[in-house]
């Protein structure tokens, strides 16, 4: 039962961390990992996946809820998502592997729903991405 909550904890954690709420799924998973008591492979399936669903909302926002960016309580800054456009159009969707990277990949995530990116390839590049980054992560410690 206490690991059903620890892989709960570590996924909502990674789904927090991937909107613009303050979060560190990294710090987590590492104790987790370095006590010895998780399976790795797990540790890395759970990250990625709530990292995915927290970047699949962010999609949803850009997707659908853009219309409300003039309110005051909307959380992204016009400034972050000017920034992402950019990069987005720089680099187009292979920018989608870098949804992981601080500061910028939350608002990569956002861009790709107000420019309708097909959410099928959404969802493949930045699986990849964040898998990558936690797998990375895991291999190092």
């Amino acid at each position: 039962m206490m690991d059903i909550a620890a892989y709960g904890g570590l996924f909502l954690t990674a789904l927090l961390a991937a909107t613009v709420l303050p979060a560190q799924s990294e710090i987590l998973l590492a104790g987790m990992h370095a006590s010895g008591k998780y399976d790795v492979a797990a540790l890395v399936l759970v990250a990625t996946a709530g990292n995915v669903l927290g970047s699949a909302c962010n999609w949803a926002i850009g997707r659908y809820l853009m219309h409300f960016q003039d309110r005051r309580w909307f959380p992204i800054r016009p400034a972050l998502v000017e920034r992402a456009t950019r990069w987005y159009n720089r680099f187009g969707l292979w920018s989608l592997l870098l949804a992981w990277a601080p500061f910028i990949g939350d608002p990569l995530t956002l861009v790709a729903g107000i420019l309708r990116v097909d959410f099928r390839v959404f969802l493949l590049l930045v699986t990849v991405g964040k898998a990558a980054r936690y797998a990375a992560l895991v291999a190092v410690l």
